[in-house]
C-alpha cells in the first residue's frame, strides 16, 4: 500500500520549454558574444524577443533533434546539456584552429578552460578561424558514435577531442571550470539579473537578462494540480519533491502557483542538496538523476544526515509503499534503484510518443498526465 509519493517537477508539474529555451539562449550566447567565443557577426541581445527566442533554439538544438539525442541517453540536467553542446562547437573551433596554430592551439583542451583562455580562443579564432561555420546538428552524428550514457556523455568529450585535435585530456567533466562557467552563465539567463547573484554569488555579467522564473508554463491548471494535491494530503499520503532543479528554481515558481504548500518541506529536494551531497562526498560526484539520491532524501527527509542517506541500503525493504512520479527514464532508473513503483507521466518533452518506452521498460502506471493518480489512489 503505498504511503508516500515523491514527485519530479519538470515534465510533471511544470513545462520543461522554458529550461530548454535558457539552455539554447546559453549556447548560443556563450559562442556568439563579444564576451565569450564572439563566432557570429550578428548582434547579440540578452533580451531576445519571444520571436528570436524560438529561432534560436531551433538552431541550437537543430529543432530539437539535439535535445531529444541528449535525453535519450540519460541526461537529465540542463547544466550538463550546455555544457555539452557548447564544449563541442569548441572542440570543432580547435580542429580549424590546428592548421594555424598547432599545438598552441590544441593545447588549449588539456588545460582547465575559463574566461581568459575563451577571450584567447576567440582571439585566435578572429585572425585564423573568420569562416569557422557553427554545425548544431553534428552533435548528433558524433556523439552517435559512441555508447555513453548518461555522465559518461561528458567525459566523452575528451574522447571526440582526442579524434577531432589529436589531444590526450581529461579535461572535459563536471568538476571542470568550464563545466562551472557554462552553469553560471545558465542561471543568469533562468534567474535573470535580479535573483542570480543569489545563486551564484555574483551578478549578471552581461545585464539585461529578465529571467524565466516567474514564466513558467503550468503544464496542469494550477487550481486543478491544487486539488490533486489537497485530496492526495487528505487521504493520508506524504509528499515529497526529488528535482533537478536548484532550491530557488524550484520554491519561487511553485509558491506563486499555489502548490508547493501542500508538501512536506522536510522533503522538498532539489538539486542545491545534490550539490552539498556531491561536495561532502566526492567519490560519488555526480550524484545528478538517475541517480537516485534526491529520492532517497526525499524519503528519508533533509534532516536526515548525508552520511546516512548516501549509504542508505538499496532496494528497500518497504519498496510497495513508495511511488515515484516523473516524466523522463532518468526518474524511472531511479525508481528501480530504490525498489519502489514508479508512475510516468506523458508530459515531457517526447510528449504520448514516449509510451511506448515505459511500456518496454514496464513502468508500473502511465498517465496522460499527473492528474491519473486518482485512478489508482
Amino acid at each position: 500500500m503505498i504511503k508516500t509519493i515523491l514527485f519530479d517537477v519538470d515534465g510533471v508539474m511544470l513545462s520543461e520549454e522554458r529550461y530548454f529555451d535558457a539552455s539554447a539562449l546559453t549556447v548560443w550566447e556563450m559562442l556568439n558574444s563579444p564576451q565569450y567565443l564572439g563566432l557570429s557577426a550578428e548582434t547579440f541581445t540578452p533580451a531576445p524577443a519571444e520571436p528570436q527566442i524560438r529561432s534560436v533554439r531551433e538552431q541550437v538544438f537543430a529543432r530539437d533533434e539535439v535535445l531529444n539525442f541528449i535525453k535519450s541517453r540519460g541526461i537529465n540536467s540542463n547544466w550538463d546539456m550546455v555544457f555539452l553542446a557548447f564544449s563541442y562547437q569548441l572542440i570543432r573551433l580547435v580542429e580549424q584552429l590546428k592548421p594555424a596554430l598547432g599545438d598552441e592551439a590544441v593545447q588549449m583542451l588539456a588545460q582547465q578552460i575559463d574566461r581568459p583562455q575563451v577571450a584567447q580562443l576567440q582571439a585566435w579564432a578572429k585572425a585564423h578561424a573568420a569562416d569557422f561555420h557553427i554545425d548544431y546538428a553534428a552533435f548528433t552524428a558524433d556523439f552517435a558514435k559512441g555508447n555513453a550514457q548518461k555522465a559518461e556523455m561528458l567525459v566523452y568529450l575528451n574522447q571526440i577531442a582526442k579524434e577531432r585535435c589529436g589531444v590526450d585530456t581529461e579535461m572535459f567533466s563536471r568538476s571542470s571550470q568550464l563545466w562551472q562557467l557554462c552553469q553560471e552563465t545558465f542561471q543568469e539567463w533562468y534567474l535573470g539579473d535580479d535573483r542570480v547573484a543569489d545563486s551564484i554569488g555574483r551578478p549578471t555579467r552581461q545585464p539585461g537578462k529578465k529571467g524565466f522564473l516567474t514564466d513558467e508554463i503550468p503544464i496542469v491548471p494550477p487550481a486543478e494540480m491544487i486539488d490533486l494535491f489537497r485530496t492526495l494530503k487528505e487521504k493520508g499520503y506524504t509528499l515529497g519533491i526529488g528535482t533537478g532543479r536548484p532550491t530557488i528554481e524550484t520554491h519561487v515558481p511553485l509558491s506563486e502557483l499555489g502548490i508547493l504548500e501542500w508538501f512536506d518541506p522536510n522533503r522538498v529536494v532539489t538539486a542545491s542538496h545534490v550539490l552539498e551531497v556531491e561536495g561532502e562526498f566526492p567519490q560519488y560526484a555526480p550524484m545528478s538523476k538517475p541517480h537516485p539520491i534526491s529520492y532517497v532524501k526525499g524519503l528519508l527527509g533533509l534532516d536526515t544526515p548525508n552520511s546516512e542517506a548516501v549509504k542508505f541500503p538499496l532496494p528497500i525493504e518497504n519498496g510497495d509503499e513508495v511511488l515515484i512520479v516523473g516524466d523522463s527514464l532518468a526518474d524511472f532508473l531511479a525508481a528501480r534503484s530504490i525498489g519502489c513503483k514508479f508512475a510516468a507521466t506523458l508530459t515531457g518533452l517526447s510528449g504520448q510518443e514516449a509510451r511506448a518506452k515505459f511500456e518496454e521498460v514496464q513502468a508500473d502506471y502511465i498517465f496522460d498526465d499527473v492528474r491519473g493518480l486518482l485512478t489508482i489512489l
